[in-house]
């Protein structure tokens, strides 16, 4: 059976961090689904269809990813693309404690769907889409 992972989120915008967990899950899955959050209430940089573009151009070669955008609970999302994981980035402990809450909320929703939770590299610790985003936000550089 195809091992599909999700890894969801709002992703404005997509940075180093987010493509460094997705492409260490390759690792241990036949398939991940990068799957972008409709938040109306949450007011985003970038567009659902600009951010799609960003994560599709970034995995053109990797076939074993592709993108996509839900507006419902994250684990009815999953079933619904026949995902039995979740995947979850960290930077801190504090991201730990969030991502714990969250994992298990989602496990007495859905027994059957496991939470993954990777921690960042740690040259990419530092990266929040919150600072990327304000960098962006006032024309700073956001390169490498």
């Amino acid at each position: 059976m195809k091992k599909i992972a999700i890894f969801p989120g709002s992703f404005d915008p997509f940075t180093v961090g987010h493509y460094s967990v997705v492409k260490r899950a390759l690792n241990f899955v036949d398939e991940v689904v990068i799957a972008i959050g409709i938040n109306e209430a949450k007011k985003t940089l970038f567009s659902i269809d600009k951010r799609n573009f960003i994560i599709q151009k970034a995995f053109a070669d990797e076939p074993k990813v592709r993108v996509e955008s839900y507006d419902s609970l994250t684990v009815d999302f999953a079933k619904e693309i026949g995902a039995s994981l979740i995947l979850r980035g960290i930077r801190s402990i504090a991201d730990f404690e969030y991502e714990k809450t969250i994992a298990d909320a989602n496990r007495r929703l859905a027994p059957e769907i496991e939470t993954i939770i990777i921690p960042t590299a740690q040259e990419y610790a530092h990266i929040s889409s919150t600072a990327v985003r304000d960098i962006l936000k006032h024309g700073g550089d956001t390169s490498m």
